[in-house]
């Protein structure tokens, strides 16, 4: 099958890379993205490409955007993605988390395994923040607290604190293709999450802890309803920006009365632990 590649190129990634991938692949045949550090790669079908989308899309889009396309070789996409797609070893303090996708083999000497098929949701463990994230809720006191997962992808993190003894967990995530992804994923691992389609202004209840790996402009805009449905005494953990970013998340974070805890830096992203 022959493939279309775009690549995009944009001065500010920020939040709008996401914003990207969301119009190419909900509302047009975009089947896989790539990030780069400067915007994103994204695969069409030959048969699918519609140069008018396109022009469209990038004439309206609120950032400037440039793109170049290139027709790919003709060759079995999913063989050669399963070749480059590796499975992730996340190592913390007293143990290890394995996160693969169903054609990599299984481990037995890790402490935890998570079967995470990533299709278009973010949440791989390949990423720095996801990689930070996963060894915070690895590290921390999980048992019979209530998780919320804001932004969740694949759930990759959500999954985890739940095999962690979390007694409820909930996922959140604007787009509905990551919102059924997550739903699959928490089944191939055998838990019971509850999951929504929203944002942060559908939050209801209270949580033990909020895990939120988005990015600097979604956390500085949402943290507030984060901080009104987390509990005295609990845990918010924030990812998902770079380390020149750290200040103006934990100024936001004093003025919401929550208390620095720690941080994580991996690669020049970031990792922060706050307490309410």
């Amino acid at each position: 099958m022959i493939y279309i590649e775009v690549t995009f190129t944009m001065e500010d990634t920020g939040m709008f890379r996401d914003l990207l991938v969301d119009a190419l692949g909900n509302d047009g045949p975009y089947e896989s993205f790539v990030e780069t550090k400067d915007g994103v790669k994204a695969y069409v079908q030959e048969n699918l490409f519609d140069k008018h989308f396109l022009e469209v899309t990038v004439e309206t889009f609120p950032v400037p955007l440039k793109y170049t396309v290139e027709e790919m070789e003709d060759k079995n996409w999913n063989e050669e993605w399963e070749k480059g797609h590796q499975a992730v070893l996340v190592e913390y303090n007293g143990g290890s988390v394995w996160v693969r996708a169903p054609f990599h083999p299984h481990r037995d000497d890790v402490s935890y395994e998570l079967l995470i098929e990533p299709k278009m949701s973010f949440g791989t463990a390949h990423h720095p923040t996801t990689y930070m994230m996963l060894s915070y809720v690895a590290e921390l006191d999980m048992q019979g607290k209530r998780v919320l997962d804001m932004g969740c992808g694949t759930a990759v993190l959500a999954i985890l604190a739940k095999m962690r003894g979390a007694g409820y967990v909930e996922g959140v995530d604007i787009d509905e293709w990551a919102f059924n992804n997550a739903r699959e994923n928490a089944a191939s691992n055998g838990v019971e999450i509850e999951l929504k389609l929203g944002d942060a202004n559908s939050l209801a209840g209270h949580f033990d802890v909020i895990i939120a790996n988005i990015n600097r402009n979604i956390l500085l805009a949402d943290m507030d309803k984060y901080v009104a449905v987390l509990n005295a005494g609990g845990t918010l953990l924030l990812s998902g920006f770079y380390e020149a970013d750290e200040q103006a998340l934990l100024t936001k974070a004093n003025t919401l009365g929550l208390v620095f805890k720690g941080k994580k830096n991996r690669d020049g992203w970031a990792a922060l632990q706050l307490v309410k």
